[in-house]
């Protein structure tokens, strides 16, 4: 995942070093020779103030890497909110504190971009805690637009509780798509979870109110209620689902949209928070994502933690949020 992003933010790594290197004072005894001249470049315009056997950097001096930090975050879609907070916290980061001249520079920098993208990426969402403190059956409700894999998202997500031992019910709920139903329903067959489908053309929210009673009657713990993928910006379909939801009641509204779609990805989880709500999102392809934009922006964007990532097309292939493991993806695990 990422590896776009995790290249260009080496880079920036290695120019924040190389220039802190470049100006700290050279072992007594060295120097450069009459004549010589320092490197140009970034590390000509960055330089180490010295106190007192400690480095202090300005903010002046970390402005030339600073911008292009900001360059390479735009250029992999990450949102500029985003992108200005991760520039505060890594400017605050280095900017004024005294650190001691032996500190390795890969080591304060890394340190730095680190705590910056922690804070943005937030504290992901832990669904099976939430479920087992929660009154049965957890109804959940997922959203999102046409093509994000939203009805395989509903299914990975079943095997995942399944396999954790809690009792799963499918609402196939969207009754518009040409196959939808077909699909859920081969899914909860290889899965051994059961589904609940109308005819086609039927009314989702009836479709949701008899998986819920279902549920209720054979005590299951979770409902996962698939519904038809639409844009936020068709006010009908946006009205169903709303219908949906009061019909439902859900505990979660989750919204799916696929990582690869970047900025485009934030700005329909905005709407549809707006429009509709939403509790949690996960992101599908994050295995394709090369920039890595979207994990970094929604959940600091939208308000929202990120509660899954789609790394295939398997039904293991789903990966609890962690903000840990994506700051690892992203600086190369160090």
């Amino acid at each position: 995942m990422f590896d776009g992003l995790r290249e260009k933010l080496r880079s920036v790594q290695e120019a924040f070093g190389t220039s802190i290197r470049a100006a700290s004072p050279p072992p007594a005894g060295e120097g450069t020779g009459k004549g010589e001249k320092a490197g140009p470049g970034l590390a000509e315009r960055v330089k180490i103030l010295v106190t007192e056997g400690e480095l202090v950097l300005s903010e002046k001096q970390i402005e030339a890497p600073l911008q292009e930090l900001e360059m390479v975050l735009l250029e992999n879609d990450v949102a500029l909110p985003v992108t200005d907070e991760i520039l505060r916290v890594v400017k605050e980061d280095l900017a004024g504190k005294r650190r001691g001249i032996g500190e390795k520079p890969e080591e304060v920098v890394l340190s730095a971009l680190r705590d910056a993208i922690v804070r943005v990426l937030g504290e992901g969402f832990d669904l099976p805690a939430y479920i087992r403190g929660r009154e049965k059956p957890v109804k959940i409700l997922f959203t999102g637009v046409n093509g994000t894999g939203k009805t395989t998202t509903v299914a990975k997500v079943g095997s995942h509780l399944k396999k954790l031992g809690f009792s799963v019910v499918i609402a196939s709920g969207d009754t518009y798509r040409a196959g939808a139903l077909e699909q859920i329903g081969i899914h909860a067959g290889r899965l051994g979870i059961k589904v609940i489908q109308h005819r086609a053309g039927g009314d989702p929210s009836a479709v949701l109110f008899d998986a819920v009673e279902y549920a209720s009657a054979h005590k299951m713990d979770v409902v996962l209620a698939d519904s038809a993928g639409r844009f936020h910006n068709r006010v009908n379909l946006m009205n169903q689902l709303e219908k949906m939801k009061r019909v439902m009641q859900p505990d979660l509204v989750v919204y799916v949209d696929e990582a690869v779609a970047g900025n485009d990805a934030v700005v329909r989880a905005a709407e549809f928070e707006k429009l509709v709500g939403t509790d949690a999102v996960i992101l599908t392809k994050a295995d394709m994502d090369m920039r890595g934009g979207a994990a970094i922006s929604i959940a600091h964007t939208v308000g929202k933690p990120i509660m899954f990532l789609g790394t295939g097309q398997g039904y293991d292939d789903l990966m609890p949020f962690s903000p840990e493991v994506v700051v690892g993806e992203l600086l190369g695990g160090a």
